[in-house]
């Protein structure tokens, strides 16, 4: 058990052998959770690096892939579509 001081801008420092413990670093971020009995500090888990090919699964796009030149018309067609609607 340790035992920190809160300062008065609300300041809590955590002792260097926990620090070092939990990976720490400055600028770590960290979660503050109500337990209903005192306040629980866990390091926030940054997200892990994925690819296109891991998450493009996930679009369930159901139809013939677009072509580059598909994606081009369909871009330029909205920004005259938002252009028209702005004058």
């Amino acid at each position: 058990m340790e035992i920190a001081k809160v300062s008065e801008t609300g300041q809590v420092i955590i002792p260097p052998e926990m620090r070092k413990t939990y990976s720490l670093e400055v600028g770590t971020e960290i979660i503050l959770i109500d337990t209903g009995k005192g306040i629980l500090i866990q390091p926030k888990q940054p997200f892990s690096a994925t690819t296109l090919n891991e998450v493009a699964g996930c679009l369930k796009y159901q139809g013939y892939p677009k072509t580059l030149e598909d994606m081009e018309a369909a871009i330029s067609k909205g920004v005259q579509e938002q252009w028209h609607d702005c004058s």
